[in-house]
């Protein structure tokens, strides 16, 4: 089983992540952490009991990674192109407690089991497909297997936003509701007809509902 854990805003930069989300809801991102095994960095912004928003970017200061990065990151040029296009919601986390159960049936959709550390707290996991790409471009979530590591939502704090719905825009969307199936999705995005895979969440604010892109 799976569920939906976060969206992720990739970025040319965090700067230019964190004022794509003040220009959209009105709200300044608190920095989140670095990610030293992939060499990237993140702001956090809880929205809701169980499910928050991330932007994410190469971290400018870090080692590069002996590894591709995740959520395709490493391809800048391709980062840059659909961030010109207005594509920047482009990622979904989905976390589970059995990480080696879903690659078992799923894992040439989602990735590799990637056993990540976390500072002080105890490692974690992250399924990663070759070349550190978005599972099936983006159609499929990324999955997280947090183990025994305390939910980072607990730690943010709230700034009045909530996630109202996220949707899912696709040619196919027959295709893409038949997958979320097949990956036991309990709380899938909502899929709707559209000429191109496109992300959108609708976001509560303390000014009103916002659009996220």
């Amino acid at each position: 089983m799976l569920w939906l854990d976060h969206l992720s805003i990739i970025a040319p930069s965090l700067d230019e992540g964190v004022g794509h989300v003040r220009e959209c809801l009105g709200i300044d991102m608190p920095f989140g952490r670095k990610h030293p095994d992939m060499g990237t960095h993140n702001h956090l912004l809880r929205l809701g009991d169980d499910v928050y928003l991330e932007v994410i970017a190469i971290d400018p200061a870090a080692l590069p990674p002996a590894h591709a990065r995740w959520f395709g990151l490493d391809d800048r040029d391709a980062v840059q192109t659909a961030w010109d296009a207005g594509l920047r919601l482009r990622g979904w986390v989905a976390r589970t407690q059995h990480m080696d159960a879903v690659l078992a049936q799923h894992g040439h959709l989602l990735g590799r089991k990637t056993q990540l550390s976390a500072g002080a707290a105890p490692p974690y996991l992250f399924a990663i497909p070759a070349g550190g790409a978005l599972p099936l471009a983006g159609v499929a979530p990324s999955v997280i297997d947090r183990g025994q590591r305390p939910p980072p939502i607990a730690s943010m704090p709230d700034l009045g936003a909530r996630l109202a719905r996220f949707t899912i825009e696709h040619p196919e969307p027959d295709m893409v509701l038949a997958l979320y199936a097949r990956l036991g999705i309990e709380n899938a995005p909502h899929v709707e007809k559209g000429d191109r895979l496109r992300y959108r969440a609708e976001i509560r604010t303390p000014t009103g509902i916002k659009a996220l892109y």
